[in-house]
């Protein structure tokens, strides 16, 4: 699949102001700074659709895109660090959960993992939970073009073993990099398989 056009529909802090559900939608969030805004730039060939920050907790808003007219983009305020206060902090969580649980079209949350660092337990404890809730998630391993293959080898490893000493079955785990564009045509074939099933 070839993304043609992505069109910014909006931005919201309460989930009931979404676009109606009538496409299939496709999310992504992931602890502060760990490279979304830079991976949805890369999917949709734009340099500057979702915007880039150094400063973690850039994203406070739920932003949506139209993607080929046929299915959302949701770009979700990452969790964890952000220079802003705890109260709003909370609930910029609160807001991401209920968007979580409660969209009826989400068909997959993209969780991005920063490939470079060693587990984070608020990304094990973010993952548990989406478990429990029964939420259909992949895991994204960003910034894979600043690691040796040895290295991005052995801290998938790391990882993996840290899940499976609660998970039985671990979900899919894709492999990317905004800066070589590495990993953007399976995770775009991905996305169409999953759309085939949505219609």
């Amino acid at each position: 699949m070839e993304i043609k056009t992505a069109k910014f529909i909006g931005s919201c802090t309460n989930t009931v102001k979404c676009p109606s559900p009538e496409f299939p939608e496709y999310a992504f969030t992931g602890r502060s700074n760990a490279g979304k805004s830079s991976l949805l730039n890369m999917l949709t060939n734009r340099k500057n659709i979702a915007k880039t920050s150094g400063q973690p907790g850039k994203t406070q808003t739920i932003n949506h895109y139209l993607i080929n007219n046929n299915f959302y983009f949701a770009d979700l305020p990452g969790y964890g660090y952000a220079k802003i206060a705890k109260t709003k902090r909370q609930q910029l969580e609160k807001m991401i959960k209920k968007y979580i649980k409660g969209r009826k079209n989400l068909v997959c949350l993209f969780t991005l993992i920063d490939s470079r660092i060693p587990p984070q337990k608020i990304d094990i404890e973010f993952i548990e939970w989406l478990g429990i809730n029964k939420i259909p998630f992949v895991i994204l391993f960003t910034k894979t073009d600043k690691l040796s293959k040895t290295q991005l080898t052995k801290n998938l490893d790391i990882f993996r073993n840290e899940l499976l000493t609660t998970w039985e079955y671990l979900p899919d785990i894709f492999f990317t990099s905004a800066r070589d564009k590495s990993g953007k045509k399976k995770l775009l074939n991905y996305i169409s398989m999953a759309n085939n099933t949505f219609f």
